[in-house]
């Protein structure tokens, strides 16, 4: 018997009785998460994905990941994941336990959390989200995953926008009209996020943080919506607030680690941002900083183990780059090895360095190096199962996958995201996202198209700088260029070129 991880409510919809059909019989064969899969695949924001920064800009090389191939390599390490657990807990299963039913996953389900899950990253990653978050300040703020949301429940264009404005105040849009189980499965953050530039204000200093940056969560003005998901998935279930995330939803945010820290890695060895004798042999400065943060996260994940840079560094050799001496100690003897200790020291040194180099600069090599950390880390993977509220159980990494998830994560975005070069092409980015935001405020609706126009005609005075802020996050990192020259540039663009 299957654990009944879908009950009636999760396949509710807001709108229940769509305004317009294809005019076809209904597809009884054709499971309601399917449904909600190939809405996603045929919208413009997935499809904008590809425009969208991951670790290098797009237009450097079209060998470097963009936010549309790394959501699909989410997506499969996803889907890998579910069916490995639907394996190990069927009634034949090794992890099964006694008296628990076989689990049944759906891998439909699963693989739409990892293709959705970075749908709202505006353009120029971090900064731009930084930009935006900073022009919203005072008006609810900006974050990705909470963009995410908001893009499949509201932006989304799947009904005629002219049944669907704001009415009395309220956002009537329902996006793509998914299941509350489908949007449950990227509701990563189970947190309101402050309103206000004063609450805001208090959560900064309640961090000791240096300046005001982007909260993690949902934006207040979904949240009448958010309830109505959680009420729906729990059917009755009491929580804490805060403790709100689906099965299927850690899942995907397991698959975004594995892929981010491995595949940003391989992008970055190809690039030659960083080598395989960094992680060997890194500097002082750099192992200082990777080890304390990722000391943070794993008190975060609840591992509770405390690295040494030592620690770190073994960890590296013997798990994720164990070079071995190939060979040259079994010709020496202990007397010889003191005598010829600086002749044996450099040739194991030349050996790490030419096999390093093998896995930088040959791409046979690089990408069964990935693949093989991958496969590891799609093994590490547990289920911690709710028997009180099955669609709350947990997927888990085990600590000992954990650790070393942690440890090349934090080497990927400390020797990469925050290197002088990454960094000049972000900078300009969050300059590019706040002059557009502030020319479209000035100018109030002169420069949207006409389609959010006529939504924003409609909206209050909080909400029309909502919908502005949705207009730049939906954009692209060459339209959000092309629309900053057209504005600024002695030479713009033809007016004749849409937005």
């Amino acid at each position: 018997m299957a654990l009944t991880l879908y009950k009636k409510q999760d396949y509710l919809r807001e709108l229940e009785n769509e305004p317009f059909n294809s005019g076809l019989e209904p597809e009884f064969y054709r499971e309601v998460w399917r449904r909600d899969y190939a809405r996603l695949i045929h919208s413009p924001s997935f499809r904008r994905l590809q425009g969208k920064t991951q670790l290098f800009p797009g237009v450097e090389s079209d060998f470097f990941r963009n936010r549309l191939t790394h959501s699909l390599e989410v997506a499969q390490i996803a889907k890998s994941i579910s069916i490995r657990l639907n394996h190990n807990y069927n009634s034949d299963g090794e992890e099964r336990k006694e008296g628990q039913e076989s689990l049944a996953i759906s891998t439909d389900l699963v693989e739409f959390a990892g293709l959705a899950h970075d749908l709202g990253h505006p353009p120029f990653g971090h900064q731009g989200e930084e930009a935006l978050d900073e022009c919203m300040l005072e008006y609810g703020g900006f974050e990705g995953n909470a963009q995410t949301i908001r893009i499949l429940s509201r932006i989304e264009k799947k009904f005629p926008v002219e049944n669907f404005g704001f009415e009395d105040g309220k956002d009537k849009r329902v996006g793509l009209n998914l299941c509350m189980r489908s949007l449950g499965s990227v509701l990563k953050y189970d947190h309101v996020i402050p309103f206000s530039l004063e609450d805001r204000q208090k959560l900064k200093d309640q961090k000791k943080e240096q300046h005001i940056s982007p909260v993690k969560g949902f934006y207040k003005c979904d949240e009448e919506l958010i309830l109505k998901i959680k009420s729906s998935i729990l059917n009755g279930h009491q929580i804490k607030n805060g403790d709100f995330k689906t099965l299927e939803c850690t899942i995907m945010d397991i698959a975004d680690d594995i892929a981010y820290s491995t595949y940003d890695l391989e992008d970055g060895f190809k690039a030659g941002f960083i080598s395989p004798l960094d992680l060997l042999y890194p500097s002082k400065e750099l192992i200082a900083e990777v080890t304390e943060k990722v000391n943070r996260n794993l008190t975060k994940e609840n591992v509770n183990r405390t690295l040494t840079e030592d620690d770190i560094i073994d960890q590296i050799r013997e798990n994720i780059l164990p070079f071995d001496d190939g060979g040259i100690l079994a010709d020496y003897t202990k007397e010889d090895l003191v005598k010829h200790f600086n002749s044996i020291a450099n040739s194991i040194v030349d050996l790490h360095h030419k096999s390093a180099k093998l896995i930088a600069k040959n791409g046979s090599i690089r990408t069964g190096f990935t693949s093989s950390i991958v496969g590891r880390f799609i093994r590490g993977v547990e289920l911690q199962y709710n028997k009180e509220c099955p669609a709350l159980s947990k997927a888990v990494l085990k600590d000992e996958t954990r650790i070393l998830v942690e440890i090349l994560k934090t080497f990927t975005f400390t020797s990469q995201i925050l290197s002088p070069r990454l960094k000049i092409a972000e900078v300009r980015g969050k300059e590019i996202v706040k002059k557009i935001f502030d020319t479209i405020c000035d100018n109030d609706d002169a420069l949207l198209p006409d389609d959010v126009r006529e939504i924003y005609h409609s909206a209050g005075e909080i909400d029309k700088k909502r919908i502005i802020c949705d207009f730049i996050a939906c954009m692209t990192d060459k339209y959000a260029i092309e629309f900053y020259g057209r504005l600024t540039s002695e030479n713009p663009e033809t007016i004749f070129k849409p937005f």
